[in-house]
């Protein structure tokens, strides 16, 4: 199912992190830089395969679900650049 304008990962997780816990505590807990954590929070950088898994660890969520909340961004935000159809291949006999 094809979203309209779906939310950055980075929006997300922002719903999903502890409310009292601070951007340099659970990049702390998570392993990364604070600096890290902070580019996808604030949506200037995506969610890699070893991030969806430190991520689905430490949330409790099923590995693969930070990757397809950005593979759906990212599509959707190719989408809206866009501007030449491909044709499909000929159909070769």
């Amino acid at each position: 199912m094809e979203m309209h304008n779906p939310a950055h990962p980075g929006e997300v997780l922002k719903e999903y992190l502890p409310e009292n816990l601070s951007i340099t505590d659970a990049a702390h807990h998570l392993g990364i830089t604070r600096a890290a954590l902070s580019r996808i929070l604030n949506t200037r950088a995506g969610i890699s395969a070893e991030m969806d898994l430190m991520l689905s660890d430490a949330l409790g969520t099923s590995p693969g679900f930070w990757s397809r909340i950005q593979v759906q961004y990212d599509i959707w935000k190719a989408k809206q650049k866009r501007h030449t159809h491909i044709a499909r291949f000929p159909v070769v006999a």
